[in-house]
Parts: structure tokens; C-alpha cells; sequence
């Protein structure tokens, strides 16, 4: 039985092996595209006018944001943003207080559910910003979430 499972991996890498000698499949291909700037942007402001072209949008009760009140550890706080707004093409999540804010950015297809959940670091109390971009126009949300230092609410 060892003999089959061994022989199945080689022939399937050795089929990855020539199509990527081939140039059927090639990382850049992979890959998607990073917006730098706007990770490396030191305010919300920068950020939002590096990643959508403006930093103004207009508050919005169809964005929920799911996050802890209180995050006992702010190395993994866990965000889930939803929005039940039709036309939703970009979701980019934001902890205003961080050094860089922009935390992470997803990017919908057409017909995708407006739902994303990820972890994010932050380093001390702050708002948990999310900017929805639909229809070509930007929609926010914030929920203020409170970081204490090892649990012990500092």
C-alpha cells in the first residue's frame, strides 16, 4: 500500500514538475495583487485614499461587525464583517490606532455574500473600522474594541 501512495505523489509532481517547466502554471499567476501602500500607510485617512482613490465615506447600519468588547490578547482579535448591501466589491478592515491600520483587505467577485472573517493584531485600545465599497461608493462601520494587557484589563 506504501508502494501505490508513493508512486500516486511522484506522478502528481512530476505533473506539477512540467507544468510549471512547461509555463502552464506560474506563481505570478498565483498570486494577487498587493496593494503596498496602502499596508504600509501610517493613518486611516492614507490608507483609505491609497487603497480606493478617497478616504470619504458615509456611515452605514447595513455593516455588522462581529468582534470581541473586550480582546484578552490583541496578537489574534477575532473580526467577522457582514453587510446585507447588493454590489459589494471590496471589504478592508482597519485598527485605527495601530501603527499601520489597514489590517486586511478582501476583494469580492460579483454575486460573492458580503461576509468576511479573519484574526487581527492590534496594539492597544481602538476602533475596529470596516469600509465597504459598493456600487462605487464607500460605506463604514466601527466597533470600539477594548485590548488589556495579559488579561488583566489594562
Amino acid at each position: 500500500m506504501q508502494r501505490r501512495t508513493f508512486l500516486k505523489s511522484t506522478l502528481a509532481g512530476s505533473a506539477v514538475a512540467v507544468a510549471v517547466g512547461a509555463g502552464l502554471l506560474t506563481p505570478r499567476m498565483v498570486l494577487a495583487a498587493w496593494p503596498k501602500a496602502a499596508f504600509e500607510a501610517k493613518s486611516v485617512d492614507d490608507a483609505l485614499s491609497s487603497l480606493f482613490g478617497s478616504a470619504d465615506n458615509t456611515p452605514s447600519g447595513d455593516i455588522k461587525i462581529k468582534a470581541p468588547d473586550i480582546a484578552e490578547n490583541g496578537a489574534v482579535v477575532p473580526v467577522t464583517v457582514s453587510s446585507s448591501m447588493k454590489g459589494v466589491d471590496n471589504i478592508a478592515i482597519i485598527a485605527s490606532k495601530n501603527g499601520t491600520p489597514l489590517s486586511a483587505n478582501f476583494k469580492l467577485d460579483a454575486g460573492t455574500q458580503a461576509m468576511v472573517a479573519t484574526r487581527i493584531k492590534m496594539g492597544k485600545t481602538s476602533d475596529v473600522v470596516a469600509v465597504i465599497k459598493a456600487n462605487g461608493k464607500l460605506y463604514s462601520a466601527r466597533k470600539n474594541v477594548k485590548v488589556t494587557i495579559g488579561g488583566c484589563g489594562g
